[in-house]
C-alpha cells in the first residue's frame, strides 16, 4: 500500500514534531526537511557542502545527531538527519553539475552540465553517509514501524 501524499498543508509553524511524532510524515526523499521543527533548527547549522573537507565535518556532525536521536528513541530526529545528509548529496551534485546551482534557464530548459570537481567530491562524501543510513537495519525497522503506525 503506497504512502499518502506528503501534506504540505499542515501547520508546520506551530507544530513541535518532537512532541507530536504522529504528525510527521517520512515522505519521499527530502520532503519537509526545511519545515519540521525543532529538528530543522538543530540540524541546519551543521549543514555545509562547500568542498569535501567541509562536507566531511558537516556529515559527521549530522550523523552524530542521528546517533543522538537514536539513543533518545527519536525516529523523527533520525529521519530528519537522514534528510539533511541526503540533501547535502543532492545540493552538492546540483552545484557539481550546474555552475551557480541553476539547473534550468529562464525558459525552463535544463542548462548544459558544468562539471565542478570540488562539489562532486563534497557530494561523494554525503553519498557515503547517506548509504550508511540507508543500510542501517535499526533505522529501516524504525522507519517501517513509524509508517505503519502513522503513515
Amino acid at each position: 500500500m503506497p504512502n499518502p501524499p506528503f501534506n504540505y498543508e499542515q501547520d508546520f509553524a506551530n507544530t513541535n514534531f518532537r512532541d507530536h511524532p504522529e504528525r510527521y510524515q517520512v515522505g519521499r526523499g527530502e520532503q519537509g526537511v526545511l519545515l519540521v521543527e525543532p529538528y530543522k533548527s538543530e540540524i541546519l547549522p551543521h549543514w555545509r557542502y562547500k568542498n569535501a573537507e567541509v562536507a566531511t565535518k558537516s556529515a559527521q556532525e549530522i550523523y552524530a545527531l542521528f546517533e543522538q536521536y537514536r539513543q533518545q528513541n527519536d525516529f523523527v530526529g533520525m529521519d530528519m538527519a537522514r534528510k539533511f545528509i541526503q540533501m547535502g548529496y543532492t545540493r552538492a551534485r546540483r552545484y557539481a553539475n550546474h555552475k551557480g546551482g541553476k539547473k534550468y534557464d529562464d525558459d525552463r530548459n535544463v542548462r548544459p552540465l558544468d562539471h565542478d570537481p570540488v562539489k562532486a567530491e563534497a557530494a561523494k562524501v554525503f553519498k557515503g553517509w547517506w548509504d550508511k543510513i540507508r543500510a542501517d537495519d535499526d533505522y529501516l525497522q524504525r522507519k517501517q514501524a513509524h509508517q505503519k503506525k502513522w503513515g
